[in-house]
């Protein structure tokens, strides 16, 4: 089926193609080892070049695929065992961020970062992923910086990027994104006390529950 997209924004298209291939990896509909021809995408998404180019880069980055010599892109093959060290990983470098953040956040950051899990529940209401998994990075992110240690930035990001796509797909499994946005609360809770370690532990759970509802999302697909 070809899917007609705007082609003036080949930042938010590049995006559209890539969390269209993302989903359909994690579902298996795209197996291990499948090629992915650029003009075929281009012709499928009503695309230019540039923006699948993009998206297979950014899939790439994430390890869902990769350049073979002769082969071009290929799907690779998803490795759970991978998939879950890299958020246990992600979930202690996390609680150590918020943790540190939720002492050294300036009143401007504690406020935009109010204002973004508030902002947060029309996506929710709405069952729109997409628009809360944009909410999540940023939010993620301004916890990230408001550690004010650019080494530990540099790092949660580095690793945040590897997960994109998984943590983009665990939002689909089930109720995830209600049960997200919940433990955001609990985190924001902690983070208002100004009790930093209830709010890492309550993080690093937030981390390791977005790891167990992706693997039940891949197990749930390929069994169907």
């Amino acid at each position: 089926m070809t899917m007609t997209v705007d082609d003036t924004a080949p930042a938010l298209l590049s995006d559209r193609i890539r969390n269209a291939l993302t989903d359909e990896i994690a579902r298996g509909e795209l197996a291990a080892g499948t090629q992915l021809d650029e003009q075929q995408l281009g012709d499928r998404f009503g695309a230019s070049r540039t923006p699948v180019r993009e998206a297979l880069r950014q899939l790439a980055v994430s390890g869902l695929v990769e350049l073979r010599p002769r082969r071009g892109v290929v799907v690779t093959r998803l490795t759970p065992g991978r998939i879950m060290d890299m958020f246990e990983a992600m979930a202690e470098i996390e609680a150590m961020c918020v943790r540190m953040a939720t002492n050294r956040m300036s009143p401007l950051e504690r406020s935009r970062l109010i204002q973004l899990h508030d902002n947060s529940a029309g996506f929710v209401a709405a069952g729109d992923v997409d628009a809360y998994d944009a909410f999540n990075r940023e939010f993620h992110e301004l916890l990230y910086r408001a550690t004010h240690n650019e080494v530990l930035v540099e790092q949660a990001i580095a690793i945040r990027t590897r997960l994109t796509a998984f943590r983009r797909t665990q939002l689909r499994q089930g109720n995830r994104i209600i049960r997200s946005r919940e433990e955001h609360d609990g985190v924001m809770a902690a983070i208002a006390e100004g009790d930093g370690d209830t709010a890492a532990r309550r993080m690093r759970a937030h981390m390791l529950n977005a790891a167990s509802a992706l693997e039940r999302y891949i197990a749930d697909h390929a069994n169907g």
